[in-house]
């Protein structure tokens, strides 16, 4: 297959299948019809920088050299993970330099452009507010966390959609006519089925079997999944999914379903998940949703956090696990949470607050200050804020409500009891 893409011009000779099987032209771009009336749009006249965010494998490199191709501009790469600032303002200087010479714009892909820190961020921007080069860029993760907003103000974000079975087949299919490939049906639904969207994915597992294709030809479709493919699974960290899944897992926990958060645990391992992530969550947990229900909870788990640091993968999967099942399954009280939360709005919403003078260090009032050690049960009543407004209130289960209870019985014994003994 001939290609016009400045990047993908080289002989296709010893070039993987995902790589060779890039469309040149949006008749075999397949997959992204919601964007149909975007690209139909396009021309050198009216082209603005574009972030493209989407999942891995669903066209996104692609896209951008075809939108280059369909608005005849030069297009150069530039990877945010292996170019600094130098190389990135190196590129610039040549494509603007280029730009002159040739009475055109020229487009800078910038793949992985979320992996951009602040300084090469901030390099962009002049250059992007003068429009010296067009911007097109790829993301797998969420641009309005990853980007700066001076950079978001500058850029229009389309969103690319995970490849469904359909388009992923009508890839498979393509491939398999190009490559005059004997693969049957049945196994190009299979990899289809296991792709999870990927095309770049589905078109490795077809090249695999291709160059196997000897070996292949009296297995069973089963045969060949056990032997030859492995499922492909989504997760990338700061994804969508990433914080869809984290959210589940703690969801599980406060609605005590140990079963449901020890499965989200494992789908985050599986994903590669960083296990800090996961220690430090089950500490907001251990505090946010089960508080002093049980004390126990919140050192079970920054000892997790301390175990999984010392101990490493696979064996930290164990300790996660334990700390998740005690955390959903100990009793659960947010009212440490809701308290805090009431008091700061109290506090960013009214003028300074003056301590009363009776527990201020140094005030001749304070020796009005009732000291509880000197009061049966070490107890006394008396005002320690001057408000009247009230923000703590006791949950009624585990060790919180021993605590009310508690309470309650020395208020209660020492009513009689509000002078110096």
């Amino acid at each position: 297959m001939s290609t016009q893409f400045g990047l993908f011009n080289e002989s296709s000779q010893n070039r993987p299948l995902a790589f060779t099987q890039r469309p040149d032209d949006f008749a075999h771009y397949y997959g992204q019809e919601h964007l149909s009336s975007k690209i139909q749009r396009l021309n050198k006249n009216n082209i603005s920088h574009i972030i493209l965010h989407g999942p891995a494998g669903c066209g996104k490199t692609t896209l951008s050299y075809l939108i280059a191709n369909a608005v005849d501009m030069p297009i150069h790469t530039f990877n945010a993970v292996l170019g600094g600032v130098s190389e990135l303002r190196a590129l610039i200087k040549e494509c603007i330099s280029n730009s002159e010479l040739q009475g055109k714009k020229s487009i800078i892909f910038i793949d992985e452009i979320h992996r951009f820190n602040k300084s090469q961020q901030d390099a962009l921007l002049p250059y992007l507010e003068r429009a010296d080069f067009i911007l097109l860029g790829a993301t797998t993760e969420y641009p309005k966390t990853t980007l700066n907003k001076a950079i978001q103000s500058r850029v229009q974000i389309w969103q690319l959609n995970k490849l469904n079975e359909s388009a992923i087949k009508d890839i498979l299919n393509k491939a398999n006519r190009d490559k005059e490939s004997s693969i049957n049906k049945d196994v190009i639904n299979l990899i289809a089925d296991i792709s999870d969207g990927d095309a770049r994915f589905a078109l490795s597992k077809l090249e695999i079997l291709i160059q196997n294709k000897d070996k292949i030809k009296n297995l069973s479709t089963d045969e060949i999944k056990q032997s030859y493919l492995e499922i492909n699974r989504e997760y990338d960290k700061n994804s969508n999914r990433h914080y869809d899944v984290i959210s589940a897992f703690i969801k599980s926990i406060r609605g005590s379903d140990a079963n449901a958060a020890i499965f989200w645990l494992a789908v985050m391992l599986d994903g590669g998940e960083d296990i800090e992530f996961i220690a430090r969550r089950l500490i907001i947990s251990a505090s946010e949703d089960i508080g002093n229900a049980d004390p126990r909870a919140l050192t079970i788990a920054t000892n997790a956090h301390y175990g999984i640091k010392t101990i490493g993968m696979p064996e930290a999967r164990i300790i996660l696990a334990q700390a998740t099942a005690y955390l959903a399954n100990a009793p659960k009280s947010n009212s440490s949470y809701m308290a805090i939360n009431e008091a700061l709005s109290f506090v960013k919403n009214n003028k300074t607050i003056e301590v009363p003078t009776h527990l201020q260090n140094h005030h001749p009032d304070k020796k009005n200050y009732k000291y509880p050690h000197s009061y049966p049960n070490h107890y006394v009543e008396q005002d320690y804020t001057g408000l009247k407004e009230k923000f703590f209130e006791f949950g009624n289960l585990g060790y919180e409500k021993m605590q009310k209870d508690y309470l309650l019985k020395i208020k209660e014994l020492n009513q009689g009891n509000k002078s110096m003994p």
